[in-house]
């Protein structure tokens, strides 16, 4: 769990540096090496470490837009992922997804820009493993800000009436986007979101990413032994903005500082050295995480940029004949439809 979390802090922040090339001093949100939003988890590591350490590749796992702990705990490859993020033709999906919409069907991971959208396709892989009577779960990642949304509502009533193998995971950093959590929801335990629909719902107050494993055992052991699904809310926090560019004017400063303060991995480290876990051992484990880090990135800044017209592969309906070639198109001839 240490190694999987140092190299997610590790690589959101060395996604920072990337992401911010070219586009400062005046933020052009289509400059730089990647363009587009970049939305980071730095804080978030104790949440997808201590739930993903009990999965396995055949397990699902969907996530927010906020996914790269979550992805890199899950095994996706880390080369393919940046490679996507840079969007590069050799990326998860040939450069088209981002870094929002990343998909490994190797491990069962996918995510999404939309909120709570990741519930209802981990309550039909779910259902796909009790059809399939295999003892395979799905994991749903969302945030706080997403326990009102019907998406979530919706799978975890069907989740339960089914008695589905899901785990809904709620990761509270205590922002909605520029609100705080007391403005967006009443309920103040995202757990307790439970009790309407007759499952289990445990909380994880501080980010801990050994709480999180014992609390994500037993969930998750639930499921894979066929006794129906769980909600868990972990407690995490945001260390940087909603998005890269986000001037965050709507924060306190103490809040931020006190975000900063507390950290999951400095805290796990801690653990590891109670435990008998020397220093060399420690700081191997850290200089193999960022190894890793740095030539996933160096690795898909080399790789080639699809070519514009790829741009109509993969699609659902193939372009009109002559959109793709020279002639001019019916819009610039002014012809009827």
């Amino acid at each position: 769990m240490y190694e999987n979390m140092v190299t997610a802090r590790h690589y959101e922040e060395r996604l920072q540096e990337e992401y911010l090339e070219g586009k400062q001093p005046a933020f052009d949100i289509s400059a730089g090496p990647i363009p587009g939003e970049l939305h980071l988890a730095a804080g978030h590591e104790a949440s997808g470490a201590g739930v993903c350490q009990h999965l396995r590749d055949d397990d699902t796992v969907t996530a927010p837009h906020r996914p790269h702990h979550i992805a890199i705990a899950k095994g996706v490859d880390l080369k393919r992922m940046t490679a996507e993020i840079f969007g590069r033709e050799t990326g998860l999906s040939k450069g088209k997804g981002g870094h929002m919409h990343l998909f490994d069907p190797d491990v069962n991971f996918a995510c999404s820009g939309i909120i709570a959208e990741g519930c209802p396709p981990a309550v039909g892989a779910g259902l796909a493993a009790k059809k399939r009577n295999t003892d395979s779960v799905a994991v749903a990642f969302l945030g706080e800000g997403a326990i009102d949304q019907g998406a979530f509502l919706e799978s975890l009533n069907m989740a339960s009436v089914q008695n589905l193998p899901v785990v809904f995971v709620v990761e509270d950093n205590d922002w909605a986007i520029s609100m705080p959590k007391e403005r967006i929801t009443d309920v103040a335990n995202g757990a307790d979101r439970a009790d309407g629909f007759g499952l289990p719902g445990a909380r994880v107050d501080a980010d801990d990413a050994v709480a999180v494993y014992e609390a994500a055992r037993e969930a998750v052991g639930r499921a894979r032994d066929r006794n129906g699904p769980s909600l868990l809310e972990v407690q995490v926090h945001r260390r940087m903005g909603h998005f890269m560019g986000d001037p965050q004017e709507y924060r306190p400063a103490e809040d931020e500082e006190a975000a900063m303060e507390r950290d999951s991995i400095e805290r796990l480290e801690a653990d590891l050295r109670a435990h008998g876990i020397d220093d060399e051992t420690i700081d191997d484990l850290r200089d193999r995480a960022h190894e890793r880090v740095e030539e996933a990135i160096e690795w898909a800044k080399d790789q080639p940029k699809p070519e514009p017209e790829a741009a109509y592969d993969d699609v659902f309906v193939n372009p009109p004949s002559g959109v793709t070639d020279s002639e001019p198109s019916v819009a610039e001839t002014g012809g009827d439809d």
